[in-house]
């Protein structure tokens, strides 16, 4: 992509808009010279850029005269609220006026409205938020992590197959290592979806490692973990909450007594480091992995800086042409093409499987 990407930003989603979202499109603009486009009430957003000092800045504003609120069906977006930011912005980036989307709003309005009106991917029954972790090591991804709370094991291959082109080309990891989230590592654990799923995963060509657990997952020795969106959304919740529980009670502690208080000011450049590392708002967006366009999902609670960062990952996103990477590994990797295929293939695969190990044993 020559130019800079434009991006698209959703001005009335999220717990804080419209002033944490403007604010951090402005600042994405200062500090990434981000081209970007807010939408949203127009009025709304011209009064906030002002408030903001940012009025002057080349900002573009595209009016939408409807609100997605976290509490509204998505399926509203496509059926009801046809003039939404998330509709009118999702129409810019496909009519190619914008070369990604962000929204830190309803992720189920954002999905939805994704797969009606840019399509899937060819070969992807449903696309998968993908969202990054950090770990002792660097990061692993988590898909899905919140757009399908019920998945069949075609679709967590699709998930792992995705996720390992995400991976090697946006995270610059050569060979990502891919597990599925179960309740032990063993073979005989697990559900039959996910039982099925490991069972196709091992015969791929993906570097697939086989089952993890939970308190495996921030250890650094895994890049790809695999598990259905219901799983996925509670385990980001889970570990957002633990973060934000741990450094309360460092706080805490480093307050109780002088000699704790002195030790802070030797030690204060290292817990903001660390602060940093398992701080949300450091990762930007998630992409909507699976539809034809660059999409990102903000956190629901973004800040200012979340909305900056999230718009630079949003760019990095659609320079990459990771959309391009997806279709073309589906098209020319022969075994990542069946994988998929429709559930009669994966029955069939199954079936094939489940003879072969009643051959063996008898």
């Amino acid at each position: 992509m020559k130019n800079k990407p434009r991006i698209v930003i959703d001005a009335m989603g999220g717990d804080h808009a419209p002033r944490s979202i403007i604010d951090g499109a402005a600042s994405a603009h200062r500090e990434f010279g981000s081209d970007i486009i807010l939408v949203g009430k127009a009025d709304i957003i011209k009064n906030e850029l002002l408030k903001l000092g940012a009025a002057h800045l080349p900002l573009s504003v595209v009016h939408a005269s409807e609100v997605i609120h976290m509490e509204d069906n998505p399926l509203d977006v496509v059926r009801k609220k046809k003039d939404s930011s998330i509709r009118v912005g999702m129409d810019l980036l496909l009519n190619k006026k914008a070369d990604a989307f962000l929204s830190a709003g309803n992720s189920g309005a954002v999905a939805s409205s994704a797969l009606f009106m840019l399509k899937r991917i060819k070969g992807i029954d449903r696309p998968a938020i993908t969202a990054v972790m950090p770990t002792l090591t660097g990061h692993v991804v988590v898909a899905d992590a919140g757009a399908n709370s019920v998945c069949k094991p075609y679709n967590l291959v699709q998930f792992a197959i995705m996720n390992t082109v995400y991976c090697r080309y946006i995270l610059k990891c050569a060979e990502p290592r891919v597990g599925i989230i179960s309740n032990g590592e063993e073979e005989t654990k697990g559900t039959d979806t996910l039982k099925q799923a490991h069972a196709l995963l091992k015969k791929s060509s993906l570097n697939y490692i086989g089952y993890i657990e939970g308190r495996d997952l921030f250890k650094g020795d895994i890049d790809v973990a695999i598990c259905d969106g219901f799983t996925g959304n509670v385990l980001l919740k889970v570990a957002e909450g633990v973060a934000e529980s741990f450094g309360f009670a460092v706080k805490q502690e480093l307050s109780r007594t002088f000699l704790s208080k002195l030790g802070y000011l030797f030690a204060r450049s290292s817990f903001h480091r660390l602060k940093n590392r398992f701080d949300y708002s450091e990762y930007g967006g998630a992409p909507l992995l699976g539809v034809n366009g660059s999409v990102l999902i903000g956190h629901g609670s973004s800040n200012a800086h979340a909305i900056k960062n999230a718009a630079k990952a949003a760019a990095d996103f659609a320079s990459a042409g990771i959309v391009n990477m997806l279709q073309s590994g589906l098209k020319t990797n022969s075994d990542l093409e069946k994988l998929g295929k429709k559930p009669s293939f994966i029955d069939k695969v199954l079936h094939d499987i489940h003879i072969k190990k009643s051959d063996k044993n008898s």
